[in-house]
């Protein structure tokens, strides 16, 4: 009944971080710099691509997903785009792809497999967009990380299986992840007149995100971000408040934060919601 509808509304801070398994401008493979930027970030719900389970010697093979988790006390998701045979028996599978990490609990969580196209100029990679669904203070939302490829035929494609795998949802939805394209490509227009893009309203310079400042090897010359190709998307339930890029030599992208603002309409209605 209307009477018993309790709407309200809660800020709600996420962040989107290609993490390059850790990998630094420096070359060192150092997951506690990739926490500790987190943590310090205070963000919320995290979408981070790039990550190792028991995948090689780069990253020792441990599961970079369960150590994060532990190191940030946050629930987990994981959806593996590469998934291969160990190089030992007994030993796990050796997965690569990308995670979502939550302060709020994770009630459902699904890995979509994305179209490859094949091309005799650039190496195939199987893509993915992970979907977790976080229950935030007894409503729901859908959020959603993806990595997708630089080719272009094939980023045009992806974006209409996105967008057709985000119209299924009812819940607000977040779309994070490394799209690999910058703003001015025409394969991100569709995202453009379905969801907000929370950099729309940001000074072209203050929002580039790659690569992150490193040092020339050659003379020295600080080198800085020339490009934007991270991105978070929101749909009208999630309108942004502000965004941001945090300046950082961790990876070779820099992570981007929002500030958002979330309705929700109690407990009882969105469990209901839940279940049709």
């Amino acid at each position: 009944m209307e009477e018993n509808r309790t709407v309200s509304t809660i800020p709600l801070k996420v962040m989107s971080f290609n993490i390059a398994h850790g990998m630094g401008m420096d070359n060192r493979v150092d997951l506690e710099r990739i926490a500790y930027i987190i943590e310090q970030s205070e963000t919320e719900v995290i979408g981070l691509q790039e990550l190792d389970r028991y995948f090689d010697e780069r990253s020792s093979f441990i599961d970079q997903v369960e150590w994060l988790s532990k190191r940030l006390g946050m629930y987990a998701a994981f959806g593996a785009n590469l998934d291969f045979e160990p190089l030992e028996a007994e030993r796990p599978r050796r997965q690569y792809g990308n995670a979502v990490f939550s302060k709020y609990p994770i009630k459902y969580v699904e890995n979509h497999l994305l179209t490859e196209v094949e091309s005799p100029f650039a190496p195939s990679e199987q893509r993915g967009i992970l979907e977790a669904v976080i229950e935030v203070d007894g409503t729901y939302l859908s959020f959603y990380n993806t990595h997708l490829s630089l080719k272009e035929e094939q980023l045009q494609l992806n974006v209409d299986e996105i967008l057709s795998i985000m119209d299924k949802s009812q819940f607000p939805k977040v779309l994070t992840g490394d799209f690999n394209a910058n703003p001015e490509q025409p394969q991100l227009n569709r995202f453009r007149n379905a969801l907000n893009d929370v950099f729309a309203d940001v000074e072209e310079g203050k929002s580039f995100t790659y690569p992150a400042p490193h040092q020339d090897g050659s003379d020295g010359v600080m080198l800085k971000p020339i490009t934007r190709i991270d991105y978070i998307w929101t749909d009208s339930a999630m309108p942004p408040k502000q965004a941001s890029v945090i300046e950082t030599s961790a990876s070779d992208h820099l992570p981007i934060v929002a500030e958002l603002v979330l309705s929700h309409a109690g407990k009882k209605e969105a469990a209901a919601s839940m279940g049709n």
